[in-house]
This record gives structure tokens, sequence and C-alpha cells, in this order.
């Protein structure tokens, strides 16, 4: 799939980027309708399926430090494979498609101050040569005219991944890993990351941005799992 993704984007640049039919945008309309997209029904707070409501149960019973989350797809294919691509593959020209697909959720009535995207410890930042978050974040930004504020938060711990750990450690392992030195008194702040399974990470960095006085915090993803064990805890 990486290699396809490469190979259409240097040969059809105004092709989609999955079938290589004719599309004005990234992809052609076939292809977009069968993205795996956000279902309408949803949590407005930690972005689950809800059948009725607007705040799942878990969210009401423990709520996050962040208020609200918007996430653009589901984390099915194609849509891991194009994540796949900019964070292990290195393919930085994806970050800007995944940058559409997110800003096309964003209600553009309802923007924050800053966008913060989610940082990476410096050695994994050293390892990987980029931060993923960080370069979809650029896209956002400029698209929305959101001020983009990458250096005032930092990872602190370098913890394990949370991907290789069962969903009940994941708290645990992130807890204490971010820090941020900001005045963000009476701000609005949006959190920026690829994706999203149990919300922990984004959790514990809205956490951080609260003790800078952040008044209101939400977490945009490019992609939710939707796993039953995908809670906040």
């Amino acid at each position: 799939m990486d290699d396809r993704l490469n190979i259409v984007q240097a040969l059809f640049k105004n092709n989609c980027l999955l079938c290589g039919a004719s599309a004005k945008g990234n992809f052609c309309a076939s292809c977009r309708d069968s993205l795996p997209h956000s279902p309408p029904q949803h949590c407005v707070v930690c972005a689950l399926p809800l059948r009725e409501s607007r705040i799942c149960g878990a969210c009401l019973a423990n709520p996050p430090a962040f208020d609200h989350s918007v996430a653009a797809m589901s984390y099915a294919f194609p849509v891991d494979a194009l994540l796949h691509s900019l964070k292990y593959q290195a393919n930085l020209s994806m970050a800007s498609v995944l940058a559409d697909l997110l800003t096309a959720r964003i209600d553009p009535d309802a923007l924050p101050d800053f966008i913060v995207p989610m940082p990476l410890h410096p050695a994994r930042l050293r390892d990987r040569g980029f931060n993923q978050a960080l370069e979809i974040a650029r896209g956002v930004s400029r698209k929305l005219g959101v001020a983009l504020l990458p250096g005032i938060c930092r990872r602190i711990k370098d913890t394990p991944s949370q991907t290789g750990l069962p969903w009940k450690e994941r708290e645990k392992n992130i807890r204490n890993a971010f820090s941020c030195e900001a005045d963000l008194r009476g701000k609005r702040v949006a959190m920026l990351d690829d994706v999203m399974t149990t919300g922990t990470t984004l959790n514990e960095l809205a956490k951080a941005l609260r003790k800078s006085g952040a008044a209101h915090v939400s977490g945009w993803v490019v992609a939710r799992t939707l796993s039953s064990h995908d809670k906040i805890s």
C-alpha cells in the first residue's frame, strides 16, 4: 500500500491517491465516499459511537480533562495505511492529505485560539526525524487560520509506546508525561494527534494544558479506533 501511494503521488498529481482516477482533490468521489468516516452519532467528548444522548456513560462517570473531541475518520483501511505511510515510511507529503481530512470535520464557527500538536520525547524525535502530529498540524493551522504553538508543551517522560500496552495499563504509562510552559489563562486550545485509541495520551496532555490555565480543551485526531475497550479510564 505504501509503495502504491508513493507511485500514485509521483505520477498522478491530479488523480485519486487510492485508485488513480481523475480527481479534483486527493480522492475521487467514489474513494472519498468509501473512506471509513466517523459515525454520525457519537459522544461529543470521546468520539465513540452512541445510539442516543450526546455524552457516553464513561465520560459522564469519569470526565476527562478535555471538553470535546473531533475525529475525522475511524481507524480502518485505507486511512490506517495513509497514517502508516506518514508515520513509519516518512512520506511527509501525506501530512497535507491527512490535514485536509481533519480540517473538513472542524466547525469553522467554533475555532480555538491555538493548536498544540502532540509532542514527542526528544529521544523519539531523534529516532524518527519528525513529529507526525506537528506535520499534520501545520496544514490544519494554515487551512483554518488558527495559530500553531508547537513549542509550549514538552514530553518529559520517554514512555513505551501505548500501542503495545493493555488498555488498562496506558493511563499509568503516560501519567505526568507532559509539561506546558505558557500562560493559557482563558484560552481555548485544540490538541492535535494522528490517532486516538483509549484517549489517555490526550487526557494527560489536557491536564498539563489545564494547569497552564486553558479554559477549554479539545482533542483533534485524524482517526479514532472504535474497539469496545476504547474508553477514557
